[in-house]
């Protein structure tokens, strides 16, 4: 830090004065108290120092620090001095669009409860519609002192997706497990009654009944099972060397085997993946059983593996009826179907495709589903291929 000039030429000045006067005859003394009266006055007329104050923009400084302080916050932040929203960080600019800052926050927010919250000092509200039709957001007011306070947003959309899904789950779940419940309980209580009278004909008809009812029932039971397995491995990649070529060759003759040789027909190349043979093995009996069920009877089902650039192509194709555009998105959909009445008539769970869709999800590959009207439908399993290893040089 500079301290306070002084008067060096003046004073200079002073003392040279003062030396002529002893040069040309006056006394010391004399000449000593006229130097101590000229720098005294020297002294006392020098002027104050000037010193340069800067006064920043305090607006601009404030709102600086604002955004220093919301931005790194990973879920949408905002600001508000008063009702206005003087900041926003970015994962709020990005939900909410970047014209919210400057704006009031109840029209930015524009819904019954974020208005209802923006008018209390602090609190929290479940707000729907937000960013989407079904958006559903948690909005949270923390007041920082009678001027500032902070807008949190928390993303709820998914976890409301999950806990409907995980609710329609166990609704259709049981439906589909009462429902073959019921008939065996009903057709076993009539057998069971002293008072039924039912004749040997009708009997056997009512234990056929009875032992289909039990046999779809334990399908959908292992195939719950299954599903449930599969999601609980669904981030563990598998590691086994599979040729899925020679693996579909094997399920197709043993297919074959049992509905007719003229039923199933394969035509494969090798195609080594890195996968899981049991959960691969349920792809292609899965795929091969929906075909069978729901083509033509009358038209080979065909199975194909094949090479294409980096990936294994499976494909089984049926010459069925076809599945309209409509209900393509849903097929992989737990317990969805076409035509329920027909598909429970066949022996189907619900889930067949739904456990295809998770394997494939698992091997990291793509299920794609194409189908027309009256033409059949295709469905396609692309798979990468496994990487050879290379051989060391001796």
């Amino acid at each position: 830090m500079n301290g306070p000039l002084l008067p060096w030429p003046s004073m200079i000045v002073a003392i040279g004065t003062c030396l002529a006067m002893i040069i040309v005859g006056s006394t010391p003394g004399l000449a000593l108290s006229v130097l101590i009266l000229w720098i005294g006055t020297l002294w006392l007329s020098r002027p104050e120092p000037v010193v340069e104050v800067r006064v920043a923009d305090e607006g601009s400084v404030s709102r600086q620090a604002m955004v220093e302080l919301v931005e790194p916050f990973s879920v949408p932040v905002l600001m508000l001095d008063g009702q206005r929203i003087a900041a926003a960080n970015a994962a709020a600019r990005e939900a909410l669009g970047p014209h919210i800052v400057g704006q009031d926050a109840r029209v930015a927010l524009r819904h019954p409860e974020a208005i209802t919250l923006l008018n209390k000092p602090q609190g929290t509200a479940m707000v729907r519609g937000l960013t989407g039709a079904r958006s559903i957001w948690q909005v949270r007011r923390v007041s920082i002192d009678q001027r500032f306070s902070l807008i949190e947003l928390v993303n709820r959309t998914a976890e409301a997706d999950i806990s409907r899904s995980h609710t329609d789950f166990v609704a259709n779940a049981s439906h589909e497990l009462r429902t073959p419940l019921a008939s065996i309980i009903g057709y076993i209580e009539t057998l069971a009654d002293p008072d039924a009278k039912v004749d040997t004909a009708t009997a056997a008809r009512f234990h056929n009944t009875v032992l289909r009812e039990a046999r779809r029932l334990q399908s959908l039971v292992e195939d719950l099972m299954s599903l449930s397995r599969i999601e609980a491995e669904k981030h563990d990649l598998p590691r086994e060397r599979i040729d899925l070529g020679l693996l579909a060759a094997s399920i197709g003759s043993e297919v074959a085997a049992t509905v007719g040789e003229d039923r199933v027909l394969v035509n494969v190349t090798d195609a080594n993946v890195i996968g899981d043979r049991q959960q691969l093995d349920q792809v292609i009996r899965n795929l091969i059983d929906n075909a069978l069920k729901y083509g033509d009877p009358a038209q080979p089902v065909r199975v194909a593996v094949e090479c294409d650039g980096t990936e294994a192509v499976l494909s089984v194709i049926d010459r069925g009826e076809g599945i309209h555009a409509d209900h393509l998105p849903y097929l992989t959909r737990r317990f969805y179907r076409t035509d329920p009445g027909r598909s429970r008539g066949v022996g189907g769970t619900g889930l067949g495709l739904a456990i295809v869709k998770h394997i494939v999800e698992r091997h990291r590959g793509k299920l794609d589903i194409a189908s027309r009207l009256g033409e059949g439908t295709t469905v396609t399993v692309r798979l990468a291929l496994a990487v050879t290893p290379t051989k060391e040089l001796s």
